[in-house]
C-alpha cells in the first residue's frame, strides 16, 4: 500500500482537528491547519471540503470561524477516511475489496500475487479499520502529556506553562498499538 499524500494530509488534518478539539478550540481556520503542516492553504481546503462532503468535518462561520470535527467524524474508521482519499487499501487493483480492477493476470483465481496481495490488503485493513480517530487522538494526546510536549494549538496560557514545554527525548519505539495499551502514569 503506497499513502498518497493526499490521503496523508486529510489524516493530519482531521487528527489535528481532533486534537484543537480536545485543547478546547471548537473550530480552526484552514489558514491555521494548513500553516500547522506547512501546506499550501488550496490543497488543504480541497482536502478539508472532501472530508466535509463524506460528513466527517463541518464549517463554523464568525470570528471563531473554521473547520470542526463531526461526531461522525470522530467515530470514523481510518481505513475510511483512506479509502476516501485513495479509493483502495490494495497495493494492486484486482486485490482490492471495495475498488476492484481486473488485472492483466490471465487466471487471476490462481494467481499466486493476487492471493498474496490479498493477504497484505487483509492486514493493512485489520489495522486502519480497527481504530477510530477518537482513539488515534486519544493516544496521541497521551503522549504527548506522557512526554511533556505542549499539544499544537493550545492555549496562551498553556503555552506560558514552563512544566508544559517539551522534553527533549522521545522513543522510537513508541508505535501506536503500543500507545493504546498503556495507560498514563
Amino acid at each position: 500500500m503506497h499513502l498518497s499524500k493526499k490521503a496523508e494530509y486529510a489524516l493530519r488534518a482531521v487528527i489535528n482537528l481532533g486534537i484543537a478539539s480536545e485543547m478546547g478550540r471548537t473550530a480552526l481556520p484552514g489558514s491555521e491547519l494548513a500553516e500547522a503542516n506547512r501546506l499550501p492553504l488550496k490543497f488543504v481546503e480541497r482536502i478539508l471540503q472532501e472530508l466535509r462532503d463524506a460528513g466527517w468535518v463541518e464549517t463554523h462561520r464568525g470570528k471563531f470561524g473554521g473547520y470542526a470535527l463531526t461526531a461522525a467524524g470522530k467515530g470514523t474508521k481510518v481505513g475510511d477516511i483512506v479509502r476516501k482519499m485513495d479509493g483502495r487499501l490494495a497495493p494492486i487493483c484486482c486485490a482490492s475489496e471495495f475498488a476492484y480492477q481486473q488485472c492483466s493476470c490471465p487466471d487471476e483465481d490462481h494467481c499466486g500475487l493476487r492471493m498474496l496481495m490479498i493477504d497484505v490488503r487483509n492486514a493493512i485493513a485489520n489495522i486502519l479499520d480497527r481504530y477510530t480517530l477518537a482513539q488515534v487522538v486519544e493516544v496521541t494526546m497521551r503522549k504527548m502529556r506522557r512526554d511533556g510536549v505542549v499539544p499544537p494549538f493550545s492555549t496562551p496560557e498553556e503555552l506560558a506553562d514552563p512544566s508544559k514545554h517539551p522534553k527533549p527525548k522521545a522513543d522510537p519505539a513508541d508505535g501506536f498499538l503500543a500507545g493504546l495499551t498503556q495507560k498514563d502514569h
